[in-house]
């Protein structure tokens, strides 16, 4: 969110395309987009440039150009320099953004970026993995994309929410509270967080007193609000994104404080306190939330130094250890087609010889090593479901005067 300091381990993004009638990759345009031997690899992106999640744009996009511009420096892939980057906007908005994804297959490209919302790849993700186009997203969390029937083409490097509600649990039980009202957005996105928060909850013996949804699209929460309200919870988990601001001013309205309420990734905003109270952002001391995130400050100021008006972080390690996971595939599978090189998206980021960097692991891969990719944003080990087994998170707060503070990182998952 604007100006937040990326929380957690992060990781993000890629997708291959082709023309509407094709049935893999290859057509060429005059952006340069391709798809097999010879030609450049060609990333395309789906992120939100409009609408609730637009703060997470410009990190998501600087990321990737980022790594473009590192690949290139590095003489390309399998010798080629990669195309500019094409994209569009994701826009919150199904429609939008299968619009833009058909646009981006019909230019060509090998490997799609994004989306960035959960809902938003569901509306696009059939579109790209059936035109046999690796898709790789930095910040999709909902726990039932882990098995969505994607041919293998999907990959994210952002942790399930399988991952972070027990994280979430935890946190909120250290502070002692035992009985929790959970408030969430009706989309895939709030409904999963909700379900692995209120199970990590029950599983540690603390009590679910209310657990209300609510239209996003709605004017007003008084209904999910009272109804929590009334269960009388020790605290609040909410489930949202910036909409999730008129929530919390409805339960300060009701006599709860902010110490006794808790979020996570779709809020991580530090100008959260001055959207809640432009006068008074201390009226959010004490709220506290996790998200995906890593301490990465060397990669935060190279990313700054390449964008130097970038404000926000968040998710910009994923997205960036996507596009060079897609990089380091096509160049252990000898092709920039991504029917080849899918097989190699996994292979690349486990079970072999560690580096950190594109021009680490190329220059192994040419020795003819096996090589295990560890990224910005964490060591990745995709699954065979394309989904990583280890993460970082970032627990995230306000003080006493409103202020936006990175408390802690905590991992989960791994050996």
């Amino acid at each position: 969110m604007p100006h937040t300091k990326a929380l957690g381990f992060t990781a993000a993004v890629a997708a291959l395309a082709l023309g509407l009638t094709a049935c893999g990759a290859g057509g060429n345009d005059d952006n340069g987009g391709s798809g097999g031997d010879g030609d450049g690899l060609q990333f395309g992106y789906i992120f939100p440039e409009s609408g609730d999640l637009a703060f997470l744009g410009p990190p998501q996009i600087s990321a990737a150009e980022y790594a473009i511009q590192e690949i290139n420096d590095a003489g390309g892939v399998l010798g080629t320099e990669l195309p500019k980057l094409i994209g569009g906007d994701e826009a919150g908005d199904a429609a939008q953004a299968n619009e833009t994804a058909n646009r981006l297959l019909d230019q060509g490209v090998d490997a799609i970026l994004g989306a960035a919302a959960s809902g938003m790849t569901k509306a696009v993700i059939d579109s790209i993995t059936g035109a046999e186009v690796v898709q790789c997203s930095g910040s999709n969390t909902a726990p039932d994309l882990t098995d969505y029937p994607d041919g293998g083409y999907y990959f994210r490097t952002a942790p399930s929410d399988l991952m972070q509600g027990p994280v979430l649990a935890e946190t909120i039980l250290a502070d002692g509270h035992q009985s929790v009202a959970i408030i969430y957005r009706a989309d895939d996105y709030g409904e999963g967080l909700a379900n692995s928060v209120s199970e990590a909850l029950e599983a540690s013996g603390a009590e679910v007193t209310a657990k209300e949804s609510y239209d996003p699209n709605a004017t007003n929460f008084d209904a999910a609000v009272n109804a929590v309200v009334n269960s009388k919870p020790e605290a609040v988990f909410l489930a949202s994104f910036e909409e999730g601001v008129q929530a919390i001013s409805g339960l300060l309205e009701a006599g709860l404080k902010a110490d006794q309420m808790y979020s996570a990734d779709g809020m991580n905003s530090s100008d959260l306190s001055s959207r809640v109270n432009a006068d008074d952002p201390s009226v959010l001391a004490g709220f506290t939330g996790t998200a995906p995130g890593v301490n990465a400050p060397e990669f935060e100021q190279a990313l700054a130094e390449f964008n130097p008006d970038l404000q926000d972080y968040q998710f910009a390690a994923q997205v960036y250890d996507c596009a060079i996971t897609i990089a380091l595939a096509a160049e252990a599978a000898g092709s920039t087609d991504p029917k080849d090189f899918v097989s190699e998206m996994v292979n690349v980021t486990r079970d072999g010889e560690k580096c950190t960097s594109f021009v680490e692991c190329r220059d192994l891969l040419a020795e003819g090593a096996d090589i295990d990719y560890d990224g910005i944003s964490g060591p990745l080990d995709f699954d065979d479901n394309g989904n990583v087994t280890a993460a970082s998170f970032m627990i995230y707060g306000f003080n006493d005067k409103g202020e936006y503070e990175i408390l802690d990182y905590v991992e989960s998952g791994g050996n």
